[in-house]
């Protein structure tokens, strides 16, 4: 019988010489960089801070590529877009207490939306450690506890010799399915301190694969094979499990008709016969689900924006698959299984019969059409050519990243993502800001692609600081900024509301002139130009920035 410490490899005469003589000045912050090009990190992201001046100086002795922002938050974005693009995990290097604090909202981001970054930050000396209260700059009681409500794990180094396995653990964690940012802490003196300890060399943190149990998926096989209106809603799961063929090929197989949530979008081809797009902030597909005898719901919780803001009441039998166990039956009593998408569909397809039902492309038309004729009597032709005008500039695999911005809400559901992994939005914690900061992420993962950010001028205001970011590296990041004046769904909202609005009209600057002084081109567009405009953008390389001003409005919605 072979044991796992039979197979420890045994190092070479030429690695115990180098082992035994590491190179002379090395220190913690060393070991940092070391263990993440261990890991196989090409990329960091982050900002410099005092604490981490260590961290930061080994960089220059590592082949890692840093790219920096100007705002640790947007430091944040990008390295969760990173890890979206690529399914690698993406290290962020961050300072200490303010600086620190800054990256929440971009970890909540990370967290809501599976995005697997490492989050490396300082901390105040290793003596004031545990609310000592020594009075340290940026000193935090608890600067952990900060972060434990957000992050999947915490992580806390007091000594040089745990940097690598304290690291390789956060590695691990992050990239176990569902994928998720952690958060290491590193004091300022062990960051300093000199080394003596050998050259990190490659390490393996491989996370264990979250496989669905046999007897659950064969009951589901079961069910969706004789059921006589399956239904199948794919999530953010799909896409983060590279799952979306498997889903097809199970949809095809069953002909179940499926619906994207705005985190699942191209998870499922948009103009499939089987696909009924992305419209659940629609009563018609609401009533549709809810019609369904059996539910295959794969990677999603049914949260509040998949289920139509908690209208959806499902008649038939719900089967979710879930790698976040604590999002089996959150919202709805069903046959859990705890699994990776992928590996669960896989199970499925094994031993599911194959089911015919011609009817069930009639009933996916019907359900569109009548979505279709509930939005064209609303006087919404603007808003559609808008939309239309950005997919038609948009390569069909380039990413885009969407705000919180009454466009991007339009496209949750009228856009056609053509591909998986295409198109993503702050729609997991729904903070303002990302778009921008999340596409030179994107950027930097991939060069191949153009990218495409799409921000209102309110969110657009979080991010003007990384047009030098943009400017700097040079990014091939076209910039999509619609003016409105305002927060203009917040603006919509209240004056639905209450009948008038407050606190949302902005004073905004002359956005083209603005980009042009950081040496980013811009051009002003209208709706006509806006498709031209955008492709040439695109077509570009380097940054760029559009401006569409315009007053867009929302469909009505069905929940209220």
């Amino acid at each position: 019988m072979t044991h796992d410490h039979d197979l420890v490899l045994r190092p070479t005469p030429a690695q115990i010489e180098a082992a035994l003589n590491p190179p002379p000045g090395r220190t913690g912050g060393d070991l940092v960089v070391e263990t993440l090009s261990g890991l196989g990190a090409t990329t960091v992201f982050g900002l410099p801070g005092q604490h981490v001046l260590g961290m930061f100086d080994a960089l220059r002795r590592s082949p890692l590529r840093y790219v920096g922002l100007r705002v640790e938050n947007n430091a944040g974005f990008a390295a969760d877009a990173y890890g979206r693009i690529t399914g690698e995990a993406a290290p962020l290097l961050l300072s200490t207490g303010p600086g620190a604090l800054l990256s929440l909202a971009a970890l909540q981001e990370a967290a809501a939306a599976s995005a697997p970054v490492v989050a490396i930050a300082g901390q105040v000396p290793v003596a004031g450690l545990g609310g000592g209260r020594r009075g340290h700059l940026h000193e935090l009681r608890d600067q952990q506890a900060s972060f434990r409500d957000v992050v999947k794990s915490v992580h806390t180094v007091r000594t040089p010799s745990q940097i690598p396995s304290v690291i390789a653990a956060a590695w691990e964690s992050a990239l176990t399915a569902p994928h998720g940012p952690v958060w290491v802490e590193i004091p300022q003196d062990v960051l300093t301190a000199e080394t003596t300890l050998p050259v990190v060399t490659a390490m393996d943190a491989t996370p264990e694969d979250v496989v669905p149990r046999p007897e659950l998926t064969a009951v589901a096989a079961h069910l969706l094979a004789h059921a006589e209106r399956p239904v199948i809603v794919a999530g953010g799961g799909v896409v983060r499990s590279d799952a979306s063929g498997k889903l097809r090929a199970l949809a095809e197989r069953i002909d179940a008709p499926v619906v994207t949530t705005f985190g699942g979008k191209g998870a499922f081809p948009w103009k499939h016969p089987l696909s009924l797009q992305s419209w659940l902030e629609d009563r018609h597909t609401t009533d549709f689900l809810e019609d369904a005898d059996v539910l295959l719901v794969v990677g999603s919780g049914l949260g509040e924006l998949s289920s139509n803001y908690h209208t959806f009441a499902p008649r038939g039998r719900v089967i979710q698959i879930e790698a976040d166990a604590g999002k089996l039956e959150s919202n709805h009593p069903a046959l859990g299984i705890h699994a990776d998408a992928r590996l669960a569909l896989q199970a499925i397809l094994e031993t599911v019969g194959e089911r015919t039902d011609p009817t069930a492309p009639e009933r996916v038309a019907a359900v569109l059409g009548r979505v279709r004729d509930r939005i064209a009597a609303q006087d919404l032709g603007l808003e559609q050519r808008v939309v239309a005008a950005v997919r038609e500039a948009l390569p069909a695999r380039a990413p885009s990243f969407w705000d919180m911005t009454i466009l991007a809400y339009w496209a949750w559901s009228a856009f056609d993502a053509r591909h998986p992994n295409t198109m993503h939005s702050a729609q997991g914690a729904g903070g303002l800001g990302y778009a921008f900061p999340a596409a030179l992420g994107a950027a930097v993962a991939d060069p191949s692609q153009p990218v495409l950010a799409v921000s209102g001028d309110g969110g657009a205001m979080y991010s003007l600081a990384e047009l030098a970011t943009a400017r700097q590296y040079g990014l091939d990041v076209t910039w999509l900024i619609v003016d409105d004046g305002g927060y203009g769904i917040l603006r919509e909202y209240m004056t639905d509301a209450y009948g008038e609005a407050t606190g949302t009209e902005l004073t905004r600057p002359d956005f083209v002139a603005l980009a042009e002084s950081f040496g980013v081109p811009a051009v002003l567009t209208t709706p006509d130009t806006l498709a031209t405009d955008l492709a040439k953008s695109l077509a570009t390389p380097g940054p760029s920035v559009v401006v569409l001003p315009a007053l867009l409005r929302m469909f009505e919605p069905t929940h209220l």
